[in-house]
């Protein structure tokens, strides 16, 4: 019998409250215990399992006995509300100068120290990234310097750190977030260091930060599919500040498109939003991939604010961007977001609008285009159709597809599509029939 391959991720801190508890080494009997003592009410482990698990917001007196408990200032309570008063531990600094001191330190701020952050959870508060995301669009990147003291740093070097990066998008592709992280932030620390002690020209120095703002985005991406919420965070804000450094601005774009997709799946929709204009508006005139790639993301955010209309006319947009995709490539990041990536994205804003017909047919042509080099999509592809087929009334088939993805999701490290497996899982075995009980049967097996 095979052990679960997502054991260490599962203590993650899915919850600030956990995090809390964690820092101060408390129990969920300890947290209750001292709040109990201090309102002089019973002390039932269950409150906080509901307060971490289930959603459950604990009532204003409570808040401010663990308030008191933490010494944090009540008017914090009232103002921030639950859960973001509660004190998480280092929070991004969303006030770092635009400048290459102040792109060098968050860089030396987030390599290393954030793919040992466990957090669960985002920790830039509400509007945050919105507002970063309005300051990329409109500063002109600062000129670069040759000042530091250190050797030269040579084109030779730098094309060796370029040909890395199709190799490492290629392990995650294939192995899940969870089995690439540590790799790329390695490499993300090499590459903060040559930039911190190396001497370059300005033509140099751009290239560089343009590979550490790749590698940033790809171990940001890693960080969220392995449910590293507060890393994911940390690696997309660093590389944003880089690839201003860099003047890249599709690059930049890519990296608010992806902190777009991380508040849609944490219900943050109208940030999404704010996030996936910024990149569309920053694109400006990048090539016709990355125009269709960022209004598809658009369109995600508008579906999951429910605006079937504007999601309709940003698909529009992107078919218009996808018909040129051949005749202007792109860079190589964007080389992923092929037919069959596009189809999926297109499926998954009719999934969000729960139009179930167009989400299956693009699912469908998404599966019959898909790589076989992209295990961890093609199970994703899969669930999402598992689910649709049921909606429609076929469980028997959606069982099928869930057997078919079931084997490429437990051997790629992504939390995310463990969930989306467990979730599967738990809403087709609740009807009563061969078929979900051999499902149930097979999935048991897999995890156990």
């Amino acid at each position: 019998m095979r052990s679960d391959p997502f054991q260490n991720q599962s203590r993650i801190l899915v919850h600030p409250l956990a995090y809390v508890r964690h820092d101060r080494n408390w129990s969920q009997q300890d947290l209750v215990d001292k709040i109990a003592r201090r309102l002089n009410t019973a002390a039932r482990r269950e409150k906080a399992w509901r307060w971490e698990r289930w959603g459950v917001v604990p009532d204003l007196a409570t808040q401010c006995a663990l308030a008191d408990e933490l010494g944090v200032p009540r008017q914090a309570v009232r103002e921030l509300g639950w859960p973001h008063w509660l004190p998480v531990g280092q929070r991004i600094d969303t006030d770092t100068p635009w400048t290459i001191d102040g792109g060098l330190t968050l860089l030396r701020e987030t390599a290393g120290a954030a793919v040992m952050d466990r957090r669960g959870f985002m920790i830039l508060g509400v509007g945050a990234a919105a507002t970063l995301a309005q300051q990329w669009l409109t500063l002109d990147p600062p000129p670069l310097r040759s000042a530091l003291d250190g050797g030269p740093l040579d084109a030779s070097l730098v094309d060796c750190f370029e040909q890395r990066l199709p190799t490492l998008r290629q392990i995650d592709a294939l192995l899940g977030g969870g089995s690439v992280r540590d790799v790329v932030d390695a490499e993300l620390r090499l590459v903060t260091d040559l930039l911190s002690n190396s001497s370059y020209a300005d033509s140099i120095g751009r290239r560089m930060f343009a590979v550490a703002t790749e590698l940033g985005r790809i171990a940001g991406w890693a960080s969220f599919d392995a449910g590293h919420q507060a890393a994911a965070e940390r690696y997309w804000v660093s590389a944003l500040h880089t690839a201003h450094l860099a003047d890249d601005r599709t690059a930049g774009a890519n990296i608010l498109k992806c902190m777009s997709l991380q508040r849609v799946d944490s219900d943050r929709a109208e940030e999404a939003l704010a996030l996936a204009t910024a990149a569309v508006d920053g694109a400006g005139d990048a090539p016709a991939r990355v125009l269709a790639m960022f209004a598809t993301r658009k369109a995600r955010a508008h579906a999951a604010l429910n605006d079937a209309s504007a999601a309709e006319r940003c698909l529009t947009s992107a078919e218009t961007h996808m018909a040129r995709a051949d005749d202007e490539p792109g860079p190589t990041w964007a080389g992923y977001f092929d037919q069959a990536e596009y189809c999926a994205q297109v499926a998954a804003c009719y999934l969000m609008l729960e139009r179930h017909r167009n989400a299956d047919r693009w699912l469908a042509q998404a599966l019959d285009l898909q790589p076989t080099t992209r295990s961890r999509d093609r199970a994703t592809y899969l669930i999402w159709r598992a689910g649709v087929t049921a909606s429609l009334g076929d469980v028997e088939q959606a069982c099928a597809y869930v057997h078919r993805a079931a084997p490429e999701v437990m051997k790629t490290r992504s939390l995310r599509n463990h969930h989306r497996l467990m979730g599967i899982h738990s809403r087709l075995t609740k009807y009563d029939t061969p078929a979900t009980r051999e499902l149930d049967e097979r999935v048991r097996g897999l995890v156990a």
